[in-house]
């Protein structure tokens, strides 16, 4: 499949089924090749996405939100009082 930079605008959503089907898409600028988009292959040696360290956490939080940005920030903003 072939697309213009304005089908990638105007058309994304047909492009991301072409994707889905598999299909390589060309993309086109000013009507000569530019690039490609290639789908995604499922590699086996991807962890699980439990073992992605985002996973789980909303979960209760094991100390204090303030005390978790008052380390994040250091001395970038003056410690709030309230």
């Amino acid at each position: 499949m072939e697309a213009s930079i304005g089908d990638l605008r105007y058309h994304m959503k047909k492009i991301l089924r072409a994707l889905d089907r598999n299909e390589t898409i060309t993309v086109l600028y000013r009507g000569r090749p530019r690039g490609k988009l290639v789908p995604l292959e499922d590699s086996p040696d991807t962890p699980p996405m439990r073992e992605h360290p985002f996973f789980g956490m909303n979960r209760e939080a094991t100390e204090p939100v303030d005390d978790i940005l008052e380390e994040l920030r250091g001395s970038r903003y003056p410690k709030v009082s309230g």
